[in-house]
């Protein structure tokens, strides 16, 4: 790798997404957008938002980071940009890494709004600090970028980009412990979800939400949920492919 390729990337990237207003309100705006529906939905019952808001705030940057991600990614190989990007010196680790870099400097913008208005806006009432709740705000988004750009590898087209939503969001949306305890779960699939990041994601927000000090738990759960980021994105790089077949 290349510090010097990597920050290029980067900044090609950005410049990029500067030219896509949509795709900038999607990442930044759309997960506050949901937070502010669900705070009133919940309007008679502000304890309820307070049990599973945290949990949303970091889901909600993960999903729309990974639909960006990925189909951000595929536009580039379906365009010829990649295969131009690779006959350079730029290796692909420079290029995941590039992206990763230009996606997560989104990302920390997408987690300090969420999280600014989820604690001041919305009232969300959390017994740990708003800094670590940021943290995994940011971690999980990271995760979503990680997995986008991982999944891009496997689509023809930025439609099947999009279907890889189902096979890899929701059964972790399903299994992560939001709906009901993961305790409380057929053993088979109470097992499926200790191996599912984000399980470790709504844990470590439950703990900022019910204790006032760092956990071993919280610490055990955001270093899984990093370690996978950082997984994902090694696949990533190993798996893509300049052009789409």
């Amino acid at each position: 790798m290349s510090t010097a390729r990597t920050l290029a990337t980067a900044a090609r990237v950005l410049r990029q997404l500067g030219h896509d207003p949509r795709s900038i309100a999607l990442m930044i705006f759309v997960p506050c957008v949901m937070l502010f529906l669900l705070r009133f939905v919940f309007d008679g019952s502000p304890q309820t938002f307070d049990s599973i808001g945290a949990s949303l705030l970091g889901i909600f940057p993960l999903i729309t980071m990974f639909l960006v991600t990925s189909i951000a990614t595929l536009r580039e190989r379906t365009s010829g940009t990649l295969e131009r990007l690779l006959a350079m010196p730029l290796g692909k680790a420079d290029l995941i890494a590039g992206y990763a870099l230009a996606f997560g400097l989104v990302a920390v913008v997408q987690s300090l709004l969420a999280t600014g208005l989820a604690l001041w806006g919305l009232g969300l009432d959390i017994t740990g600090s708003a800094r670590l709740l940021l943290l995994v705000a940011l971690l999980d988004a990271l995760l979503g970028t990680a997995l986008g750009l991982f999944v891009s590898a496997f689509a023809a087209s930025e439609f099947q980009a999009v279907q890889f939503m189902p096979a890899v969001i929701f059964p972790q949306l399903l299994l992560c412990g939001l709906f009901t305890a993961r305790e409380k779960m057929q053993p088979a699939l109470e097992a499926i979800s200790d191996a599912l990041p984000m399980s470790y994601a709504v844990d470590a927000m439950n703990e900022v939400l019910r204790h006032s000090a760092v956990t071993g738990d919280f610490v055990r759960d955001i270093l899984v949920v990093a370690a996978c980021a950082l997984l994902v994105l090694a696949l990533g790089a190993a798996t893509l492919r300049r052009r789409t077949a």
